[in-house]
């Protein structure tokens, strides 16, 4: 079951909730998160995050993915999930993965295809794929490669390592690590300052090939904007 659910602040936020299969994901999850994120449509932020707190996203759900053996039908399967995630990282706004347990294998590839990693400080992350003598295929091999560079990324997909969330911040797999008391309230103030601002203007210039032209015309738009001008007059009231 995957839940979506939206606030006044422009803010989605998307929970996958399979307690039986820690979050695995099926088939039928891949139908089920195509639907959210067609729904999400709009948002000015996006978090993707599991339900409970063990695990986030433990993977594929291999109780049902062990019926597919045809080479063709696993390539299927790896090209409907790699395009779940590619629309993730793709989502106009900033996505959040608000990693509230363990991201292993697929987990780890759902998560590097947000934008923000936040995690709990008692988490654990890891591409896990060759354990099973398979490597990453829903992107995450080339997406870790952007975050941590080709040699360390190798070395942890080709090994399959299994990072804690302070290890994994220190290497650039993850950006903040928050205590797990405090989690839920962090996560959330960190998707809706993203949601409240200007984090989906700067997402469009962060993206490769935009010019700089691109970057100065949604510069002016904001500075002409209402929103700019009322923070403007906050702030010089405030220093008189």
């Amino acid at each position: 079951m995957i839940d979506l659910a939206r606030d006044d602040d422009g803010l989605a936020v998307l929970t996958i909730d399979r307690p039986h299969a820690r979050n695995a994901i099926s088939l039928a999850t891949m139908d089920e998160l195509e639907k959210a994120l067609d729904a999400a449509a709009g948002a000015r932020a996006l978090v993707i995050r599991g339900a409970g707190d063990r695990a986030f996203v433990s993977g594929g759900d291999l109780k049902e993915l062990a019926a597919i053996r045809a080479e063709e039908d696993a390539a299927a399967m790896a090209w409907r999930m790699r395009g779940l995630c590619d629309r993730i990282a793709c989502f106009p706004a900033p996505v959040v993965a608000a990693l509230n347990g363990h991201a292993l294998g697929g987990g780890a590839e759902v998560a590097v295809a947000a934008d923000v990693r936040v995690a709990a400080d008692d988490i654990r992350i890891g591409f896990t794929q060759v354990t099973l003598a398979i490597m990453p295929a829903w992107g995450g091999a080339e997406r870790l490669a952007a975050l941590v560079g080709r040699g360390r990324a190798l070395l942890l997909a080709g090994t399959g390592a299994v990072l804690d969330a302070a290890e994994a911040e220190r290497v650039g797999l993850v950006d903040r690590v928050v205590p797990r008391a405090s989690f839920e309230t962090e996560w959330r103030s960190v998707a809706r300052t993203l949601a409240t601002g200007p984090a989906a203007e700067i997402k469009h210039v962060l993206d490769d090939g935009t010019s700089a032209d691109d970057a100065v015309r949604a510069f002016a738009r904001l500075w002409a904007a209402d929103t700019h001008w009322e923070a403007a007059d906050r702030a010089l009231n405030r220093r008189k």
